[in-house]
Formats: structure tokens, C-alpha cells, sequence
């Protein structure tokens, strides 16, 4: 019953991880041109291409009639700027991830920031509801994951997979979110996975409340919606990995 628990609260990582991601995908990241957007010596391989329209068409309807109403509800309760305190205090208990990521890298600058801006934003941020690492000491996160460790190390992509619950995702991405699952501090927090679901899903609506229509602008203004948000996380996460 043990490993049944694990492997449902694995699972759940791996399906609602990428929703926040998924609303940075900005429509400038790629031009009209859907197919050509990574680059004719990039060819983005996608062998579950049949499963994956299949996940995209059941998360886009898993989006406009039950993410966003949801998240539109919050929203019209919960002020702006106690929503983006939300986010903040979300942003310092993940800081193992981003250390961890960074050390792994040998960027000991940014482990070093992680550190410092977890001491400030967790005492004078009052545990994390507010960032004067940021405002004040100008000490901005670094934003590494165990995908980016991959990356950096010359690890491939590898094929494209669309988790459900509007969530794109690489061989490679889908590893390296297992690997920041195990240095999350949520997951020994909260040990009980309806517990850790829970949070997730509450997170996952408090950061679609603040990106509202973001995904609107990705998909309706593509030729096909599919293929740019195909193309729209290869490049982001390029872009991520070579920064």
C-alpha cells in the first residue's frame, strides 16, 4: 500500500508540475510560422504524437471549464497582492530545488543567493509572504531544476509527451521533475499524498489566477494550437538550459 501511495503522489507531481509552467509559455516565443519556430536542424520528436493531441484536447477542455472558472473565482475573492504572497511563500519553501540544481551546475553564486534569500525572505519576509531580498538587497531567484541540471550536462530532450491536466513535457523534463520531487521539501511536509494534492492543486489555481488569459493568447492566435505549445516548451526550456 506504501509504494501505491508513492507512485500516486509521484504521479501527481508529474501531472500538475507543469501547469504553472505552462502559463510562462509567452506567445512571443515563437513566430506564426508553427512548424519552423525551433529551427530546421531541431526537430522536436514526438512518436506519441496521436496520445499527446489526444491529452492536449482533454486538458484544453479541463482548462476553460474547470481550471479557469475556478481560478476566475478565486481571483474575485482573494485580492491581487495576497495572491502574489501566495506565490512568494510557494517560491521560498522550493528553495532546495533551486540550491540543490545550482550546486549541481557549480553555480555556487546562485547557491549562495538561494541561501541568503531564503534566510531574508523566511525572517524579514515574514516566511516568505514578502521578498525584500528582491526589493532591497536586489537578490534575484535562480530558477534551476533537475531538468536544467539534465540539460546542462548535454542530456537530449528526448520525445515530447502531454501529461493530462495541461501538461507538456520531455522524456527528459518528465525525470527531471521525479528528481525535484525528491529534494521538495512538500513532500516530507506533507507525507500523506491527499495532503500533498491538496497544496498542489490549490497552488496550481492561486498561480492561474495570476496568468489568466496567457494560455488564451498562445494557443488561439496558432495556425495549430497544438504544435505551437509543442514548440512554445521546447524553446522555453532551451532557453532556460543555455541562459
Amino acid at each position: 500500500m506504501k509504494n501505491v501511495t508513492v507512485f500516486l503522489t509521484i504521479l501527481v507531481v508529474l501531472l500538475l508540475t507543469p501547469i504553472g509552467e505552462a502559463a510562462e509559455l509567452k506567445p512571443s516565443i515563437i513566430p506564426e510560422e508553427d512548424e519552423g519556430a525551433v529551427g530546421e536542424t531541431e526537430r522536436i520528436s514526438d512518436p506519441l504524437e496521436k496520445f499527446n493531441r489526444a491529452m492536449f484536447t482533454f486538458n484544453d477542455k479541463v482548462y476553460y471549464y474547470v481550471l479557469k472558472p475556478t481560478a476566475r473565482g478565486y481571483k474575485a475573492i482573494l485580492p491581487e497582492q495576497a495572491r502574489i504572497s501566495v506565490r512568494r511563500v510557494f517560491t521560498n519553501v522550493a528553495m532546495p530545488i533551486r540550491f540543490t540544481n545550482c550546486m549541481l551546475q557549480g553555480k555556487m553564486k546562485g547557491a549562495g543567493v538561494e541561501v541568503s534569500r531564503f534566510l531574508i525572505n523566511s525572517t524579514a519576509g515574514v516566511l516568505g509572504l514578502f521578498d525584500p531580498a528582491k526589493s532591497y538587497c536586489k537578490m534575484y531567484p535562480y530558477d534551476e531544476d533537475f531538468d536544467q541540471t539534465l540539460g546542462y550536462y548535454c542530456v537530449d530532450p528526448g520525445f515530447y509527451i502531454v501529461w493530462p491536466l495541461l501538461g507538456p513535457s520531455s522524456a527528459r523534463g518528465t525525470i527531471g521533475t521525479v528528481g525535484d520531487y525528491l529534494v521538495d521539501p512538500l513532500t516530507y511536509l506533507l507525507p500523506e499524498w491527499p495532503d500533498y494534492l491538496g497544496v498542489r492543486i490549490y497552488q496550481v489555481v492561486n498561480q492561474t489566477s495570476l496568468s489568466l488569459g496567457e494560455y488564451e493568447d498562445l494557443t488561439k492566435a496558432a495556425i495549430d494550437p497544438y504544435v505551437a505549445i509543442r514548440n512554445a516548451y521546447f524553446q522555453y526550456r532551451k532557453n532556460k538550459v543555455n541562459r
